[in-house]
């Protein structure tokens, strides 16, 4: 009888499925630095990396930055992006309904699964999105190894 009132007399399926997507968001949003949406709310900037087997690329999502605020330092295998990203200027008789955008100084480093030649690193900066080329090392490049016959 309990379970007909909670779920109700008919539907009682699409209630514990809705129940079960409920909870999926709960515990989903429970997790340290996890918001609704799955992104990560702690992280800045949110990249992704690729490796073509000559350089690591990396695409980091940067909108409303100016390239110019942008440094990018790599020492060894070790790649560290940092900026700041202004507030833009509220009139001051308006009120402010919501703020969700995080503004203010930013920097991410992380390390690359090998060496980088530093000196032949390249970045672009488009739409918002901040590429990143890094060449690996040359010690760090995979060669192939002829095997003699004797």
């Amino acid at each position: 009888m309990a379970l007909v009132r909670w779920f109700g007399e008919n539907d009682w399926f699409s209630q514990l499925e809705r129940m079960q997507e409920e909870m999926d968001r709960l515990i989903s949003f429970a997790r340290p630095g996890r918001t609704w949406s799955g992104y990560r709310s702690n992280v800045y900037p949110p990249l992704n990396i690729y490796d073509d087997h000559e350089s690591f690329v990396v695409w980091a999502e940067v909108p409303g930055v100016e390239p110019k605020s942008i440094d990018i330092s790599v020492a060894g295998d070790t790649l560290t992006i940092s900026g700041e990203r202004t507030a833009p200027t509220v009139p001051e008789k308006a009120s402010v309904h919501r703020r969700e955008r995080n503004m203010g100084r930013f920097s991410r480093a992380f390390t690359l699964p090998d060496q980088v030649d530093s000196t032949k690193v390249m970045a672009s900066c488009k739409n918002g999105i901040l590429e990143i080329r890094l060449p690996r090392a040359e010690q760090a490049r995979q060669r192939k190894i002829d095997v003699k016959a004797e």
